[in-house]
């Protein structure tokens, strides 16, 4: 595969760039049935680290994994009734099994609060068996008619947690304890600075009474919706009849959560990061950290090459020599920026006989010298500040692209030139927001949990309104 020369250039047509690095980085490539894709070895193992670092913290909260069938029967999904209405655009069914028509429809798992639901139902009888906190890795299917990959396809992976709780303050708290979670990985791992807040009644989940979100802003001044937190009430436990014997004797609905983040993360992280040499990937999340380049395809350099591999890799590194033979150092070195790795050392016959290494930081281009006697530790330092520097460079990108619109007008001017998120006075009215969205293309992405109330007037209509909510076009 040709590397960089056919690579379009980021900063002149940044979809053309991100098709072109999922296929070149071999994140990713097109399935043979519409709008499916096949994640290659290199972006799995992005999902896998995506996968080890959110099971760890939610597992910390006391929430054990299972697995729900694929499949679930049409009357099941559509007991709740507002849920159904939601997903029916995008619900795929099965309508034939074994050569034979079925005598009930099976919907395939767009999510899986009902037949989740149906499980809480048979494991609840009394206060002493709550909470339950389940979360599952699964695959689920939306029938999309537009698919871009990794940030919509019609099959896509991804975790979703489900908690039931005898009191709605705590499963609040789940809400709240799920999206802090989302918000430690994107920030402190994946280096993709957010807003949290919560969505309008128009944009929450169906079914929901209140949904939390992590909204991201793409290089293009596009919003993305990076995950959610629900806060679903006893609306599923009311339509599945999930109770409970409280304390007193008395029978209550229990108060549920569901919450999910996919690899839709994963496109945020390309979209976010890179340049018009490839992907650049945060070094907490980056499958390879350090890849070391023997100049030349040589035993002494080889052996030297794998010596210091085996230093970094025993203290925990994820590093590899690249030493293949039938590619020249220049196309090596075009790869692994085109795959985005933190850290390149090459070794030559100078860096042997000296100890001191030759490193690169993929984020600036920086060239930095390591004495071999304290690889580790340099290595490690390094990579720290690729780190900071990459988030650093992104919470910028962020604050230069949010806006303040105190006029309709100047809130259309916004949208059809930088775009980016707007921060605007909006009165929480349907009919309202529908008539933005179809003038500007903008949609509320979230109001901020803590954001204050003012006395002002709405963007759009003009009618009294309290708070500042963001806005932006999504994906």
């Amino acid at each position: 595969m040709a590397y960089n020369k056919t690579l379009p250039k980021r900063s002149e047509d940044l979809s053309q760039w991100y098709n072109a690095i999922v296929l070149q980085a071999e994140l990713a490539e097109y399935g043979p049935a519409k709008g499916t894709m096949i994640i290659r070895p290199y972006g799995y193992a992005i999902w896998e680290e995506i996968q080890r670092q959110l099971d760890q913290k939610i597992k910390a909260d006391g929430v054990e994994n299972a697995y729900f069938p694929l499949f679930i029967p049409e009357a099941l999904f559509n007991r709740e009734k507002e849920h159904v209405e939601g997903f029916s655009p995008e619900l795929a069914i099965v309508t034939i099994g074994g050569g034979e028509e079925l005598s009930e429809k099976l919907a395939i798992r767009p999510t899986s609060e009902t037949i989740i639901c149906e499980s809480f139902s048979r494991w609840v009888q009394s206060w002493r068996d709550l909470p339950i906190k389940i979360n599952q890795w699964a695959n689920v299917v939306r029938w999309e008619k537009r698919t871009y990959m990794f940030l919509r396809t019609s099959e896509f992976l991804w975790q979703e947690g489900h908690t039931i709780h005898a009191t709605h303050e705590e499963a609040w708290g789940m809400v709240l304890k799920a999206m802090e979670n989302y918000t430690t990985l994107y920030q402190e791992v994946m280096a993709m600075p957010g807003i949290v807040g919560r969505k309008s009644e128009t944009e929450k989940f169906a079914g929901a009474d209140v949904t939390l979100t992590y909204e991201s802003l793409m290089a293009e001044g596009k919003a993305l919706q990076s995950c959610t937190s629900h806060d679903l009430g006893q609306n599923f436990a009311r339509a599945f009849d999930i109770a409970f014997q409280d304390r007193t004797g008395g029978r209550q609905y229990v108060w549920q959560t569901s919450w999910g983040l996919s690899t839709r993360a994963i496109g945020g992280l390309i979209m976010l990061h890179g340049d018009d040499r490839g992907l650049k990937l945060p070094p907490r999340i980056a499958p390879i950290q350090v890849v070391i380049l023997p100049v030349r395809n040589e035993e002494p350099l080889l052996e030297f090459s794998r010596s210091a591999a085996d230093q970094l890799s025993q203290a925990g590194f994820r590093v590899k020599v690249d030493d293949r033979e039938d590619e020249s150092l220049g196309r090596r070195i075009n790869k692994w920026e085109v795959k985005g790795v933190p850290i390149r050392i090459e070794i030559g016959q100078r860096e042997m006989e000296s100890g001191d290494l030759k490193a690169v930081r993929r984020d600036t281009g920086e060239v930095v010298s390591i004495r071999l006697g304290s690889l580790v530790n340099q290595i490690q330092e390094l990579l720290d500040q690729v780190q900071n520097s990459m988030y650093a460079e992104a919470e910028r990108f962020l604050q230069e692209n949010t806006r303040e619109a105190n006029s309709y007008q100047e809130f259309k001017d916004i949208m059809t030139g930088p775009r980016g998120f707007i921060r605007a006075l909006w009165c929480e009215d349907a009919a309202c927001e529908a008539k933005i969205k179809e003038e500007t293309k903008a949609t509320t992405r979230c109001l901020p949990l803590d954001a204050p109330e003012e006395n002002g007037t709405c963007i759009g209509c003009g009618k009294p309104a309290k708070h500042r909510w963001y806005f932006g076009q999504a994906y």
